[in-house]
């Protein structure tokens, strides 16, 4: 009743600010059209790993993406309703950023089979069964794909403008019925906004009433994220037994939230609102502070699952919340978030892939010691056969939707300042770029560095005229410097909220070395336990294990599911006084990481602890207990080594604590130790 009065109010209010509430607020920054931003060095050949596992191949042989299913069936996940449209989405700009032509080419088939499809309602694509109500939802990541398309290849842009219009149109129809919205719709709304508002910024052919008008009752008739998302009802601990108090369970769905965690500055834009920048905000800070991990992500096996280091986190979470931290950082400029989203990116992405990323998890775990299926299972919404690494563990969802990850992270790495005069390098990493600024100023930079696996970035910029460049420095960095050309190396001075550092460059070519160092730091966690972090890498104790195929895929050799055992001991309490940072110093001077990198014993950075084994019982035959509080040794004082999360299938990250020396932990949230560097 409630949310019904306030939908009755809205349309009162915006009824009197009609002309306003079609124009739309800037956002703080822009994103450049797709092909504008490469990968570069390891992270180009990070892109091509992808590209050789299952995500470039999946159209072969995988029946919920291979041409055969697209004319559909009663499956949810077949063509349109999910699985075509998610596949889409992610390899359009995969395909185009490893220049992949088979890719690129089933790219542009599935665009021209949706668009030759539409009927005369303006409805996209075939029907999915006779009998099946028409649901708006799984159409919304075949829009982003499309979006995408147009971007790369603006000759494609009337053609698939006038298909989103028509679109638009009987959306809005069916949204004045009542009609289009099931209870995947009714949360994800917002992702059909930004649509809109694409249409809105680039292409609106005087539609802008209409799209804003739909954009209004794609919110009221959805959940209610605002409320979702305020300290009166956010959920501060596991959901399973509590009720939801807005009768709409999937509102405290992990994926659902992550995609909700942009709904609120996509409200802003149509309502002008400060209350939703505000509430936007709460939502980012609630969510990490009750449900955040070490990795970056945060905890949903399914639905919200506290801090436990045991529960489970979602891949199409982590995707899907990387992508929403993007456009946080577009409309707001806060820096926090994009500081999450390099965490998430560089942890918690690669840690539930195999490294030759053939195979994924549904869910991961902090402390991780096996993966198999679980007994009992201590996912109370998900299969116990979700930690496996295979092709489908569970649910196929993140089979076709984890493909995104990489590319829209390597897209949204630089943007535009609203102004059209300005470049911003957001996520760091090796990276190529071209843009161009207002009066027709040329931009070009590339950027050669190991970031994260290496502290230094070296920036060329060539430009046709002056302008300004800003560069995020993290939260992280400590004493960074900035040199231009052979001038001395300056104190960073980034603005505190957006993080950016100005650099003003003049026309022609100017070089920037960057040097970012950081602290260890270490995270207080539950059971006073602690996590390990040095930049934006979280660091675990990586568990030998033994590998055995327990199903391979009769189509493909390739897509087979493994089960991970533990082959060694992995209960371990660590003294954090003790904690030494390693760089592999022939990896700086040639410049040039092993592939893939995120395996065993791949990256060039590591952490040694000392540590002594503990007594940790299990909680069941195949996942650790809580880490125990004020635990004792079992076993002799030892040196173990701590690599980055993301190199980790099986792991211990959140570690007991024990004390060789004199240093104590104190009574606060965050802790921060000058400690050695070699």
């Amino acid at each position: 009743m409630l949310h019904k009065l306030g939908l009755i109010f809205f349309f009162l209010h915006v009824a009197l600010f009609a002309e306003a509430r079609n124009r739309l607020a800037p956002k703080k920054f822009e994103t450049l059209p797709l092909g504008s931003v490469r990968p570069a060095g390891w992270l180009y050949d990070q892109l091509q790993v992808q590209t050789d596992g299952l995500a470039g191949h999946m159209h072969e042989f995988y029946d919920l993406v291979s041409k055969s299913d697209w004319i559909g069936g009663d499956s949810y996940y077949s063509y349109l309703e999910e699985a075509g449209s998610y596949w889409f989405n992610a390899m359009v700009p995969n395909g185009i950023l490893v220049n992949n032509s088979v890719i690129n080419e089933k790219a542009q088939e599935f665009l021209d089979y949706v668009l030759d499809h539409q009927d005369e309602t303006g409805w996209l694509g075939p029907e999915v069964g006779t009998d099946k109500p028409r649901f708006l939802w799984g159409r919304y990541p075949f829009f982003f794909g499309a979006i995408q398309m147009v971007e790369y290849d603006p000759s494609q842009t009337d053609r698939v403008v006038s298909a989103f219009h028509k679109f638009v149109k009987i959306a809005n129809e069916m949204l004045r019925k009542g009609e289009g919205v099931d209870k995947w719709a009714a949360t994800r709304w917002e992702d059909f906004v930004l649509v809109l508002q694409w249409l809105h910024d680039y292409h609106p052919r005087g539609q802008e009433e209409l799209l804003v008008d739909t954009m209004v009752r794609l919110k009221w008739t959805g959940v209610p994220w605002e409320k979702v998302f305020s300290e009166e009802y956010f959920p501060t601990g596991p959901v399973e037994n509590l009720t939801n108090p807005f009768g709409m369970e999937l509102s405290w769905h992990g994926v659902n939230m992550a995609e909700g965690l942009k709904a609120l500055p996509a409200t802003y834009r149509f309502t002008h609102n400060q209350s939703d920048l505000d509430a936007a905000n709460l939502s980012w800070d609630l969510m990490f502070k009750y449900h955040g991990r070490p990795s970056g992500a945060y905890a949903a096996d399914e639905m919200l699952a506290g801090l436990e280091a045991v529960r489970g986190t979602e891949l199409c979470l982590v995707v899907e919340a990387m992508f929403s931290g993007s456009y946080l950082y577009q409309v707001i400029g806060d820096l926090k978030y994009a500081d999450r989203v390099e965490r998430m990116t560089y942890n918690a992405l690669p840690a539930t892939l195999t490294a030759d990323m053939w195979g994924r998890q549904y869910l991961q775990q902090q402390n991780q010691i096996a993966a198999k299926n679980m007994t009992p299972n201590p996912f109370p919404e998900d299969g116990p056969y979700s930690n496996v690494f295979g092709l489908e563990p569970n649910y196929p969802c993140c089979t076709v939707n984890f493909p995104q990850g990489w590319p829209k992270f390597i897209t949204s790495a630089f943007l535009k300042t609203i102004d059209d005069r300005s470049l911003v390098h957001l996520y760091l990493g090796p990276f190529s770029t071209t843009a161009t600024l207002k009066d027709d100023n040329a931009v070009k930079v590339t950027v050669e560095t190991l970031y994260p696996f290496g502290d230094t970035l070296k920036t060329t910029i060539t430009a046709e005229k002056d302008f300004n460049y800003f560069v995020r420095i993290p939260s992280w960095v400590v004493e960074g410097t900035i040199a231009i050309g052979d001038g001395p190396k300056k104190k960073l001075a980034p603005d505190q909220e957006t993080g950016l550092h100005k650099v003003d460059v003049k026309k022609g070519v100017t070089m920037l070395t960057l040097e970012l160092p950081a602290e260890i730091t270490i995270e207080k966690r539950l059971h006073g336990s602690v996590a390990v972090h040095r930049g934006p890498l979280n660091y675990a104790f990586d568990i030998g294990r033994t590998e055995q195929i327990i199903k391979t895929d009769p189509r493909e050799s390739h897509a087979v599911d493994w089960q991970y055992d533990p082959a060694e001991n992995w209960e371990y309490a660590i003294d954090p006084s003790s904690l030494v940072y390693h760089h592999d110093s022939d990896i700086s001077v040639s410049g040039i990481l092993p592939s893939p990198i995120f395996d065993s014993g791949m990256p060039p950075t590591s952490i040694t602890a000392s540590a002594c084994l503990i007594n940790w019982p299990l909680a069941g035959d195949t996942f650790a207990s809580s880490p125990p509080e004020n635990p004792e040794c079992v076993g002799p004082e030892t040196v173990i080594t701590l690599w980055p999360f993301g190199a980790t299938k099986l792991r211990i990250s959140e570690f007991p604590v024990v004390s060789f020396g004199e240093v104590v932990l104190e009574d606060t949230p965050y802790l921060q130790f000058p400690l050695q560097s070699l």
